[in-house]
């Protein structure tokens, strides 16, 4: 099994491999929007592994979180389609797991009857709250060849190309 930085390094040559038959490929820009890519599906795989063993993914832990942080612990499954990237039929199962794990309810809502409210529960509050810790060695891992300064900086060039992104779907509309 190959490494990260091995499976990088491969992408790499193979970007500029194919720049040698596909002129003005962007190599740099591709090289780091797969970097991006590959480092992000890594980070996945290995929270996906840390939530195996209490049947989640990491689609249902975002969405657990997201509900755990809701202004008053409640927010609909529509408002976490936008969110979380899901699709409203992902969204369903996604709820479906959590309902079914004791971590979130779903009700009809007090102000309209139609809308559809999602509550984290008591035994859901308490699970965020045993299992985020021990994600907190993997994530201070991920970063600590960085400096606070570093960070900052990695921070902010990813927030401008995000914003880049952001005005480059928004020209597709």
């Amino acid at each position: 099994m190959f490494g990260l930085l091995d499976r990088i390094d491969r992408m790499n040559a193979g970007i500029h491999h194919a720049s040698e038959s596909v002129p003005g490929l962007p190599v740099h820009e591709a090289v780091l929007l797969r970097m991006l890519l590959m480092t992000g599906n890594a980070v996945v795989e290995e929270i996906e592994r840390i939530l195996k063993p209490h049947g989640l993914s990491d689609s249902d832990f975002r969405t657990l979180m997201m509900v755990y942080t809701a202004p008053g612990g409640s927010t609909s499954p529509s408002e976490l389609c936008g969110f979380a990237q899901q699709s409203p039929t992902n969204m369903t199962r996604i709820t479906n797991v959590l309902v079914k794990q004791g971590f979130v309810t779903r009700a009809a809502s007090d102000e309209d009857r139609r809308r559809v409210e999602l509550s984290i529960t008591p035994e859901g509050r308490r699970f965020v709250r045993k299992l985020l810790p021990t994600l907190f060695p993997r994530i201070h891992g991920a970063f600590a060849s960085l400096s606070a300064t570093e960070q900052k900086t990695l921070e902010q060039l990813l927030r401008k190309v995000a914003a880049n992104i952001d005005q480059l779907i928004g020209s597709d509309s």
